[in-house]
């Protein structure tokens, strides 16, 4: 492995590993019913969407991570003249 591959793969595990929350719990468990149900049901598409929730809370991208797909959700107030 060279050392970008292997510096990627470090940064990984540190995100997994760190920055969990109760929101990014819940993407993880409810990601995952929605597969386990979608799987039950023979419904392919729900296991791809349940797959995505659950990438989201273990990988800890997206809403999941708490900062609204990469931005802050924080935004100035609009003060009326």
């Amino acid at each position: 492995m060279d050392v970008p591959c292997l510096l990627k793969l470090m940064m990984m595990l540190q995100k997994i590993r760190t920055g969990w929350n109760v929101q990014r719990i819940f993407y993880l468990l409810a990601g995952t019913g929605i597969m386990v149900s979608s799987i039950i049901d023979g419904q392919w598409i729900g296991m791809l969407l349940g797959g995505y929730f659950t990438a989201m809370g273990f990988f800890g991208f997206g809403c999941a991570a708490g900062n609204c797909c990469g931005g802050a959700c924080d935004t100035p107030a609009k003060i009326k003249d």
